[in-house]
């Protein structure tokens, strides 16, 4: 079995014994669970409020969207602020000294990334099964888009997430990173349609990926007859899949690069540097 294989092996592994070990920490039981009690009760609240020029629950509606902002997060916060905190604890260098070690490394963060946002994405849909009506899962037609919606998101976020962790060297500057997503929150039409912002907040939205996944989620999740509230009075999917596609291509350019010059550069001497900052920052 050649190297490359023994690490994707060791990847899968390290990601599956990783996930394993998020049902039984604490803080991870947090991250699972806090978000999903925050959006059930926002959701449970604007059930009776209506899609503009509809009698359509805006609660049935913001949920789906809500579970494609999900995927951002999990995907490109996910796998940068794994990157992030391993870089500063070291565990990059080590898997710098190992033959293959970073393509096992990378293999598993994905592994594990990929599968928490999936694990929230059921969390959070499935009690809001038993109080939103108006949401289509016995559809057959909803799994098939689900089926290429999910996937694509995360191939299209997990990159970007690579590329950030790389740039980034301290954990307390992923805020300049989650605070413009918020800001692309509020233009992105996931709590409210977009139809009345000013068009050129509209174009804004469309450049993002957080946009079509909200998009794509709602097409997979709500009636058909939803689609005449969005935008172009359609659900796109010729244009979600180009722009998220957009995005996965560039990703996936330029996280290796971005990687390879994040190892190249690493060294028991930035570790040790970080480290007495991260021990500063405690004391």
């Amino acid at each position: 079995m050649n190297p490359t294989t023994n690490a994707l092996r060791a990847g899968l592994r390290r990601g599956v014994i990783e996930l394993r070990a998020t049902f039984t920490n604490g803080q991870d039981l947090w991250t699972y669970f806090f978000p999903t009690v925050v959006l059930l009760v926002a959701v449970f609240w604007m059930r009776g409020s209506t899609v503009p020029g509809t009698d359509f629950s805006l609660g049935a509606r913001t949920l789906p969207s809500a579970l494609g902002m999900g995927l951002l997060f999990g995907g490109l916060l996910g796998l940068a602020n794994q990157l992030v905190i391993d870089r500063e604890d070291g565990t990059l260098l080590r898997a710098k000294a190992i033959p293959d070690g970073m393509l096992g490394y990378l293999v598993g963060k994905i592994v594990l990334v990929s599968a928490v946002a999936l694990i929230g994405v059921v969390i959070q849909l499935t009690p809001g099964l038993f109080f939103l009506d108006g949401l289509r899962l016995g559809d057959p037609g909803a799994w098939l888009t689900l089926a290429w919606v999910v996937p694509l998101g995360l191939v299209a976020t997990l990159p970007l997430g690579a590329v950030i962790g790389s740039l980034i060297e301290n954990p307390r500057n992923m805020g300049l990173v989650v605070m413009p997503i918020f800001g692309l929150i509020a233009l992105s039409g996931i709590f409210y349609p977009i139809n009345g912002l000013p068009g050129w907040l509209q174009g804004v939205a469309q450049v993002f990926p957080l946009y079509w996944l909200g998009l794509g989620m709602r097409s997979a999740l709500l009636p058909g007859d939803l689609a005449a509230v969005e935008l172009g009075g359609s659900w796109r999917h010729l244009e979600t899949v180009g722009v998220l596609g957009a995005w996965a291509v560039l990703g996936l350019v330029l996280a290796p690069v971005v990687l390879r010059r994040m190892a190249r550069r690493e060294s028991g001497s930035r570790v040790a540097a970080r480290r007495e900052r991260a021990m500063q920052r405690v004391g």
